[in-house]
């Protein structure tokens, strides 16, 4: 892999990284499925997108974030106040943004920044070489990151964790948990969202259906960084996400480098969350075998 794929790949990595932290707070912390990822990444694409043409690309980040936590409260309020299945609730409100998608995007299926300034052109005239890009990505990615850690360790932060591994206990203290389930959903979505917007800059362009497929990255994102990292404290949960995504991202890169075809990218990111999924059951089922062919093996020596 030469030095620019690189750079390249930890870049997305690391954009990729925002979504999956999302994909934490619903998927793990809250413990609901929620496929409102797929449409609420294209809008936040789409306002970032809008707002850029318009002149505005930090505040297209900004509001991106801001869209996709409404988005993450319709589907907390179909689930919580309409008892709605979580997954039944994602669905329906995926739907109904690819109609809202459209509209922001004044009708057209694709919207491209041609001569447009964005977040990125900005910090190349500020930061001089190579890796503009990849500073200003770290260092959002590190301020995201810092101030999810600090909100999960608050009160509420713990009431919601608590929610998703226990929400009847939770409930059983006088606590609103439908009220945590919809500020949970609202920041996990703002965070997609927020992806969403800075992949529409950094590719320069924004399409109607860029966000299919997107909870897959997510979760395999998510699933690996906790297979590979480990999930001891809540710090290297967070992390090992983060860590997880730019892993995912360079094994992708690898395997086009290799020669695989770009339509097979959404089969390989299936494959290897399925595989990500089953590491447990892999992993039981082979200490059976390794301990039954310890008892078999004739050259060990039984005690005397």
């Amino acid at each position: 892999m030469t030095l620019t794929a690189f750079q390249g790949s930890l870049e997305l990595g690391i954009i990729y990284a925002i979504l999956a932290l999302g994909v934490f707070l619903s998927f793990r912390s809250l413990n609901m499925p929620d496929l409102t990822v797929d449409s609420g990444f294209t809008l936040g694409a789409a306002v970032s997108v809008i707002m850029s043409v318009s002149g505005h690309p930090f505040w297209g980040l900004f509001l991106a974030f801001i869209a996709g936590g409404g988005a993450g409260c319709v589907t907390a309020l179909l689930h919580t106040k309409l008892e709605i299945q979580p997954l039944l609730a994602g669905i329906l409100t995926m739907l109904g943004l690819y109609s809202i998608n459209l509209k922001v995007m004044n009708g057209k299926a694709n919207i491209a920044l041609l001569n447009k300034a964005t977040v990125y052109s900005y910090m190349e005239k500020l930061i001089p070489g190579d890796y503009a890009r990849l500073i200003f990505d770290v260092v959002l990615l590190l301020v995201v990151l810092s101030l999810l850690y600090l909100f999960l360790k608050t009160r509420t932060g713990f009431v919601l964790r608590a929610t998703g591994d226990n929400d009847q206990m939770v409930r059983s203290q006088g606590v609103n948990t439908d009220l945590v389930i919809v500020i949970g959903m609202a920041i996990s979505n703002g965070l997609v969202s927020l992806s969403g917007a800075l992949i529409a800059q950094e590719q320069s362009f924004v399409d109607v259906g860029m966000g299919i497929g997107m909870v897959v990255i997510g979760l395999a994102s998510v699933i690996i960084g906790e297979v590979v990292f480990g999930i001891k404290t809540l710090f290297r949960r967070l992390v090992a996400v983060i860590l997880g995504s730019i892993l995912y991202r360079l094994i992708i890169a690898v395997a086009l480098e290799l020669g695989m075809p770009p339509t097979d990218l959404k089969l390989v990111s299936a494959v290897i969350v399925t595989l990500a999924l089953s590491m447990p059951v892999i992993n039981k089922k082979f200490s059976g075998v390794r301990r039954k062919y310890k008892r078999l093996d004739p050259t060990k020596k039984s005690p005397s």
